[in-house]
């Protein structure tokens, strides 16, 4: 830790465990000189005052936040054009090629260690140009060794699929390098024979593809050429002359030539296809569609007609071709409704004769889609995969995992097979491949500590690499699961640092950072000046203006450094602003989770026990963490303490309920069910009478007195603000948070607290609650036990020994 607290480009980082004082005295000495300079200009915080050309090195003025999920770097048309332009998402694998293109970094790998002598020559030397020029050109030649030798950002091809079936060969583009080229020297000599086409269509034709065939280093400069701009005004003309083959051969030497997508060509192209693509042959549709991919052209009205006649020829469909239009149904981004059963269809009746990659590639389209899925088709292709995943590349796999993450489906053999196979390739594979794979298991709340310690080890020497979203998706994903590696310090150290880098994206996307600073306080980490950032005023505008609920973000974290953070000095959010999302969080409690069947139950045994509802009180101690709690105090002597006069809301809401417990609520209490809401089944029969019994109204303390003649000292107080904290507890006083959890409180299949609720139990305690669980693989089956045994139950949850010892 003190090796990140000294680090200059690094800000303060509080942590609730107690660190040295003298990493604590430089923490502060550097981050007070940065702290000015980082609200000035966020996106090359912490900079120091440095000079301005050591600034464009670390922030480059062209650098792009840039989205593209047709990039393939392999099997790609060769020109540099070409390559410019991939710049998507694809993953590296055990199988990608050594020799496989990269994909130009925007941002200087180097490490921010080695930049401070310069920077200090710089400084001291700005009027000498020439020693500026000298330095600079040495550390862009340390960047780009650099470069050269973190090779592991490789691509991998997403339309590997097409190459293990021949069919593919008359449904896709080929944009590999041509298997005839011809010498660079005949580029002249076409160009200079355009005027002797005369607009004929089969000499237009030719022309194309023989320019095709040129070298990519001749083919690049092409566009700007007037002989080649001559040619397309000779096609753009004769556009309606051109037989489809031949059109369809203009296209293609279109994909080599890399076209920009806006051209005139290409628009007079994408009309003329809509015009005759009813009397098109299926296999040329899907073929001119994926040229429109290879193009990167956007063309909704054609992709409307393919998806039409697909949808009237469906019967016809072979195996290639369905895969094939998935492919394009997934990078068009938009899925038609009328074809949903039918996709759902197909995949059953084929699904045995797919390969390992053509399932990769379905999952995918449907994933990009946004397309359901039954949980029943789901479930076949996880089990084929679960069988044979050791065959499957990492590419294929992953897409499968995010379709498994969208629908939320948890198959525990592809689980285990995968926590087999995936942690010897983790360090082959790309960053975005490896933040996908680490979402799955934190979406998904499946712990597996081999995956998550080699996904770890991997990520500070590729950090470089993570964009703002993957940074903030590897800290949710560790702290959603709470785990921190053994090379915790370094893991997070290089993500903050990340973070601090791309400082300026979250202008763009706010929630990627509240989603990074809450997967670290989930494990006691808040880095003070990334948060003094979130909650500064303009960024809450931005994200109260932004697409995604982030309300509630914001109000657990600027509530958790309000009480683990006592000496955080910076930005905190308004009074009222709290107020209006506590009242939000209390609308859903009152909805949701006090009428749940299982706290129902506890509140009236708790009220019936204790004496009363006023020594009970089902609400939120926190509503920032956003469950519930049934409140109970104890006086010294083990009586309980009345103290909820007031008579909350949630109580009038629940007077006079009962709650059938069915088989079928049980299940679903006990099972859980795939999207968190269970519904209240409520008759009329009236709540249990506080004074049924003698043996349940006088429940004896475990000293023998009755709990109903208890009296408090404390006379009753107004109710606290919504949001305010909790008072804290009095002298000889215990307060008990009971936790009626559920199994979406924990990891899958396991006792293991995910991270938002270790962080509610670890502030209860800081403000002076013991935390005591009614665990839902406790409470749940006593369900349906007796009332009796419920009640003893709770009896020797409440007046637990150890708590009262506590309490003397």
């Amino acid at each position: 830790m003190a090796t990140v607290l000294m680090c200059r480009r690094i800000p303060r980082l509080s942590r609730v465990a107690a660190f040295s004082t003298t990493a604590k005295r430089k923490t502060e000495h550097g981050s007070s000189k940065c702290e000015q300079e980082e609200k000035d200009n966020p996106g090359t915080a912490n900079t120091g005052s440095e000079s301005p050309a050591t600034i464009q090195l670390l922030n480059p003025l062209d650098y792009r936040v840039s989205y593209n999920p047709s990039a393939y770097a392999r099997g790609r048309a060769g020109s540099q054009q070409h390559l410019d332009r991939d710049r998507g998402q694809a993953l590296g694998d055990t199988r990608t090629s050594p020799g496989a293109a990269q994909a130009p970094q925007a941002f200087p790998a180097a490490s921010s260690r080695t930049l401070p002598p310069i920077r200090r020559a710089l400084s001291k030397s700005r009027s000498n140009t020439l020693l500026q020029q000298t330095i600079l050109e040495a550390l862009s030649k340390e960047e780009t060794e650099k470069e050269k030798w973190e090779v592991h950002d490789s691509k991998e091809d997403p339309r590997m699929f097409q190459k293990g079936r021949p069919e593919y060969r008359s449904l896709s583009c080929d944009s590999s390098e041509p298997a005839q080229p011809l010498p660079a020297e005949e580029g002249d000599s076409i160009l200079d024979s355009v005027a002797a086409c005369e607009g004929s269509p089969g000499s237009i034709t030719d022309h194309f593809q023989r320019l095709s065939r040129l070298p990519a280093e001749r083919r690049a400069g092409l566009a700007s050429e007037p002989g080649f701009d001559a040619l397309c005004h000779c096609a753009v003309r004769a556009i309606r002359l051109f037989s489809t083959p031949d059109l369809i051969h203009v296209l293609k030497s279109c994909v080599l030539l890399a076209v920009p997508p806006a051209h005139p060509l290409l628009e007079a192209c994408e009309g003329e296809f809509c015009r005759r693509a009813w009397d098109m042959e299926l296999e040329q549709l899907l073929l001119v569609a994926d040229c429109w991919r290879c193009l990167e052209r956007s063309v909704p009205s054609y992709l409307s007609i393919l998806f039409s006649f697909a949808n009237l020829h469906w019967k016809d469909l072979t195996l290639p071709q369905f895969v094939q239009l998935v492919y394009i149904i997934g990078e068009g981004r938009r899925s038609p409704a009328d074809l949903a059963q039918k996709v759902e269809s197909t995949i059953l009746k084929y699904l045995d004769s797919f390969t390992l990659e053509e399932l990769g590639t379905i999952c995918l389209g449907l994933f990009k889609s946004v397309s359901g899925i039954s949980d029943h088709v789901m479930r076949r292709i996880a089990d084929r995969v679960s069988l044979q995943m050791e065959d499957m590349s990492t590419y294929a796999l992953v897409n499968v995992l995010k379709m498994l993450r969208y629908i939320r489906m948890d198959h525990l053999p592809l689980l285990k097979e995968l926590g087999k196979v995936i942690p010897e390739r983790i360090p082959t594979v790309n960053i975005q491949g490896i933040m996908h794979i680490t979402l799955t298991y934190s979406s998904l709340h499946y712990f597996d500590e081999g995956v998550l310690a080699a996904v770890a080890t991997s990520l500070p020497s590729k950090v470089s690499y993570c964009r703002s979203k993957d940074a903030a998706k590897f800290l949710w994903s560790f702290g959603c699961l709470d785990y921190e590696p053994p090379n915790e310090e370094e893991f997070y150290s290089s993500l903050i640092k990340q973070i601090h880098r791309k400082l300026h994206e979250f202008k763009k996307f706010p929630e990627h950072l509240l989603t990074a600073l809450l997967g670290l306080a989930f494990v006691k980490r808040f880095p003070e000046e990334l948060i003094d950032y979130a909650l500064r005023e303009e960024f809450v505008q931005k994200t109260r203006g932004s697409k995604y609920e982030l309300n509630k973000d914001l109000f657990t974290l600027g509530k958790s450094v309000e009480i683990e953070c006592p000496t955080y000095r910076g930005n905190r959010l308004p009074p009222q602003l709290c107020q209006e999302f506590a009242k939000m969080a209390l609308s859903f409690a009152e909805q949701e989770i006090y009428v749940r069947p299982e706290i129902v139950e506890a509140t009236s045994l708790l009220e019936s026990m204790l004496g009363g509802p006023e020594y009970v009180k089902n609400h939120m101690i926190l509503p920032h963490t956003r469950s519930g709690d049934l409140e109970v105090r104890l006086a010294t002597d083990g009586h309980p303490i009345p103290f909820n006069f007031k008579g909350p809301v949630a109580a009038r809401k629940l007077k006079d309920i009962g709650v059938s417990l069915t088989d079928d609520l049980m299940a679903q209490l006990i099972k859980g069910r795939a999207h968190g809401r269970s519904p209240v089944e409520v008759e009329n029969e009236g709540r249990t009478p506080r004074q049924e019994g003698g043996d349940e109204a006088g429940m004896l303390c475990s000293d023998g007195a009755h709990t109903a003649g208890a009296k408090s000292p404390a006379e009753p107080k107004p109710g606290r603000c919504p949001g305010a904290p909790p008072s804290l507890p009095q002298p000889g006083e215990v307060r008990l948070a009971l936790q009626v959890s559920n199994r979406n409180h924990y990891c899958y299949s396991s006792k293991r607290l995910l991270g938002l609720h270790c962080l509610k139990r670890r502030q209860l305690r800081h403000l002076g609650y013991v935390v005591v669980e009614l665990p839902f693989w406790e409470w749940f089956p006593l369900l349906r036990r007796s009332r009796s045994e419920k009640l003893s139950y709770l009896h020797y949850k409440v007046f637990d020994p150890a708590l009262l010892s506590r309490a003397g």
